[in-house]
């Protein structure tokens, strides 16, 4: 009897536990939520390696661009407005007259081997671009050339510019380098040293090993950020795009860096992988040499220009050749930058128009051959592009619509040479791209002193338009900005110099077993990590009312 009451006991006892148990689970389950854990490793496919992973010599290859965006930091940053903001600075000033910013600069930051960032490192910096031997990329040495540098204290720079440059703090986005271990190095030594395979930033990632298969990376301990959720990155180097998203679908990768518009097709039957697109802030453009005119006479003559770009039905080549992954243009200045031309008419395909202008200037086809020719000289052309096989299709498409209009272009295709064939001027016409920063000043691509050891490729030289550009360089003030920017517009639809055809859009892949990744305002593919550090791959529950909060931190 006793043992019987007993055991009654006992299974009552563990009845109520049980059904504690239970509603204790089913409460939890209504009051608990998922969020985001720290782990994991994201491992992206990428096509390329890597040769100098320092931001002073990132800007001929991509993934030494994509490396150094992890890696290092500028004094400034874009934020998700593409607008400037403090990144190693935590504030600066420009003086009134537009000659001189001051930075004041992070106390806390701390480089990677856990020594304290300073003014001397963004000095020594400074110094190795403006070195008459440093072999980065000529523009930046140009620019801070120009630019006197001073070290107020430990954490406040003053620069010194000889004319007021509104583009200037664009330039302060570069990454700084540490001078406590380059400090004994020449800039001419800067293409050879050790430092750029074993590169020590301030960045939420820092490189752990990187070989010829792949660059392998970890949560920088010392960043002083929002630290990253994920613990690893690694980014897998394959000969082709092509590659990536075969190693993608083979379970290599997570991440594919780019989805070329040739591949879309493919990657949009794949469910598994979330697709995200933005515009990229440079333009595809066809450059008229303008500077040789006993080779392309014709291009001296605007009727012909202006000829050339109604021959151009833009959108379906966009549709077509790049399976939609371009949006029109309309001039030199983009269409969502505060400078551009509203009133700016869209110049449309019209061959009719095409036709009649070719007509009037005395371009008709009189032998019956399907070009049109004058005074015995065919208008026909060679049209220059690089071996990228997207440009390639769309070079072959402009051909193929020209010669609907009478035109001959025959494409001819380069490797590597392409950029010092535009900048000897040794073209007729060149399907090319132009990479942009936020700033939208036009002057390094158009001004008449950029035509010789600049970028003014085309080699086009009018005096009011580039006047307009130094004017538009003198004020801060964006309203008188306009001013000028609306009339150098008006001009260059009027001269047509070049052909600017659309802005290309990107697209990145990425599993969908990876999240929280937004894709912000970009110039440069790089930027698709400025929110790296809200990526996640892992998940908890927790008790609703202790669920962190999980709006969008300000991006790195």
């Amino acid at each position: 009897m006793g043992r019987h009451i007993r055991w009654q006991a006992i299974l009552t006892f563990t009845g109520i536990a049980m059904t504690m148990a239970f509603i204790g689970f089913l409460t939890f389950s209504r009051t608990s939520v998922t969020v985001p854990d720290v782990g994991g490793t994201y491992i992206e496919g990428i096509a390329g390696m890597p040769q100098f992973i320092n931001p002073l010599l990132a800007q001929y290859n991509q993934v030494d661009q994509d490396l150094t965006a992890l890696i290092f930091n500028g004094l400034v940053r874009f934020n998700s407005q593409g607008e400037m903001e403090p990144d190693l600075a935590k504030s600066w000033t420009v003086s009134d007259d537009g000659l001189v910013y001051v930075f004041k600069l992070r106390s806390d930051i701390r480089w990677q081997d856990n020594r304290p960032f300073t003014a001397a490192d963004v000095v020594f910096t400074v110094g190795l671009m403006q070195d008459p031997d440093f072999p980065g990329v000529p523009y930046l040495g140009n620019l801070w050339r120009t630019v006197t540098v001073e070290q107020l204290d430990d954490y406040t720079i003053r620069f010194r510019l000889v004319e007021p440059f509104p583009a200037f703090a664009d330039f302060t986005t570069i990454g700084i380098l540490p001078q406590h271990l380059l400090a004994d190095m020449s800039a001419g030594e800067l293409l050879n040293h050790p430092f750029n395979l074993k590169p020590v930033g301030t960045g939420p990632f820092k490189l752990d090993e990187v070989n010829t298969e792949f660059a392998r990376l970890s949560v920088n301990p010392l960043y002083a950020g929002s630290k990253p959720r994920l613990t690893q990155l690694e980014l897998r180097f394959y000969p082709s795009y092509q590659e990536t998203i075969a190693a993608y679908q083979a379970g290599d990768v997570l991440g594919v860096s780019l989805i070329p518009p040739q591949a879309m097709p493919t990657v949009e039957t794949i469910e598994s992988l979330n697709l995200y697109t933005a515009r990229l802030s440079g333009y595809e453009i066809i450059y008229l040499n303008l500077q040789d005119p006993a080779n392309a006479p014709f291009f001296q003559e605007v009727e012909i220009r202006q000829a050339l770009m109604y021959a151009l039905d833009r959108q379906t080549m966009i549709d077509q050749a790049l399976h939609g992954q371009g949006l029109l243009a309309n001039g030199p200045i983009r269409s969502w930058s505060w400078a551009y031309n509203p009133d700016q008419p869209l110049i449309p395909f019209d061959p009719g128009k095409a036709a009649s202008l070719l007509d009037e200037a005395g371009w008709r086809d009189s032998d019956g051959d399907g070009l049109r020719d004058k005074e015995g000289r065919p208008l026909a052309f060679n049209l220059l592009t690089s071996d990228d096989p997207d440009r390639v299709k769309v070079a072959e498409t402009v051909s193929q619509q020209w010669r609907q209009a009478g035109i001959g272009a025959s494409v001819e295709v380069v490797g590597a040479g392409l950029g010092d064939r535009l900048a000897n001027h040794q073209f007729q016409a060149a399907l090319a791209e132009v990479l942009l920063t936020g700033e939208p000043d036009p002057y390094p691509f158009w001004h008449q002193t950029q035509i010789q050891g600049g970028q003014n490729y085309a080699g086009w030289s009018n005096d009011e338009a580039s006047m307009l550009l130094e004017q538009a360089r003198t004020v801060t003030d964006k309203g008188r900005r306009n001013d000028f920017y609306y009339q150098f517009q008006r001009i260059f639809a009027e001269e047509m110099p070049s052909l600017i055809l659309f802005h290309p859009v990107y697209t990145y892949g990425v599993s969908r077993d990876v999240h929280d990744v937004q894709l912000l305002p970009m110039n440069n593919p790089s930027d698709r990590f400025r929110t790296i550090t809200q990526w996640y791959l892992l998940t908890r529950r927790v008790i609703e009312s202790e669920a962190p909060y999980q709006g969008l931190e300000p991006p790195k």
